[in-house]
């Protein structure tokens, strides 16, 4: 519905973050992107993973598969960033810094949000990548080995015993976008793969994260049950809200409905600035 990002207005930047590999972190990315870019917004992708390439390869697969079934899917605009080899860590370090503001001031100028998928390690491109987040997005496995890396939990009363490294990481990473421009990074933290057994686990989970929410600040949002037609989407591409598209020839079933109701209940519990963006680009018309 726009015509690219609006003038003097910057792109609103989510960043999908986690330093544990594993967690959806990907999967949730190209779905945010490609919901994004069928209610019409224009959407640049960064991918700071240089060695694996999750994302990147997702947007190549997605692009080959299109072209081979002559079928036009919205694709964004996407650029992939590797690490520095410089000889020095701080030259490593200012290397990267400075490719990633030139690629996030480029993919600005002609787009409405920029999506940025974080390696699933500790890095210096990582924490710059999160700290120029509006919108920080972290995925984990429902179990206490994804919740570890938020904080840490008393073994026989299961109470908060305080932030964990990852949750460190994303204070200092908030404290560096609070002092270069003043804003705010939105952190929500989303459960993936959920069991749709009523587990005591479960419940545990659910609880202390909701704990260590109201302590350090970051709001929960629905994440993906656990089903195959997930991860059964990379080779080709596609995502959950490509299925109806004309020339996609997948058989609809009870299950594809479901996902695909979670995703959209995702991305609506981002509360991500669409009608501001939809005014600014009715009154730059």
């Amino acid at each position: 519905m726009t015509e690219g990002a609006q003038a003097g207005k910057p792109a609103h930047v989510i960043v999908l973050g986690n330093e544990k590999g594993g967690s959806g972190k990907t999967t949730t990315a190209m779905h945010v992107i490609a919901y994004l870019l069928r209610e019409g917004f224009r959407v640049g992708s960064i991918d700071l993973d240089g060695r694996q390439r999750s994302l990147t390869r997702y947007v190549e697969n997605r692009k080959a598969w299109a072209e081979a079934a002559g079928v036009n899917l919205v694709m964004p605009d996407h650029m992939v960033i590797t690490r520095s080899m410089a000889a020095s860590v701080a030259d490593a370090n200012a290397e990267e810094g400075a490719e990633l503001d030139a690629a996030i001031d480029r993919l600005s100028e002609t787009n409405d949000f920029l999506v940025i998928d974080c390696p699933g390690s500790d890095s210096n491109l990582s924490r710059l990548g999160h700290a120029r987040a509006d919108t920080l997005i972290t995925p984990m496995n429902d179990s206490f080995v994804d919740f570890d890396l938020l904080g840490r939990v008393d073994p026989q009363t299961y109470r908060i015993k305080g932030p964990s490294v990852y949750s460190e990481m994303v204070w200092e990473s908030r404290k560096r976008r609070a002092v270069r421009d003043g804003g705010e990074i939105d952190w929500v933290v989303v459960r993936n793969r959920l069991s749709h057994l009523d587990a005591k686990n479960k419940r545990r989970v659910e609880s202390v994260l909701s704990a260590l929410a109201a302590r350090i600040g970051f709001r929960i949002g629905p994440g993906f049950g656990e089903r195959v037609i997930f991860r059964e989407m990379f080779p080709s591409g596609l995502t959950l809200l490509d299925l109806r598209e004309e020339g996609v020839d997948t058989q609809m079933s009870m299950s594809h409905v479901a996902a695909r109701a979670e995703v959209r209940a995702l991305v609506e519990a981002l509360e991500l600035p669409f009608e501001t963006m939809r005014d600014e680009a009715a009154k730059a018309v």
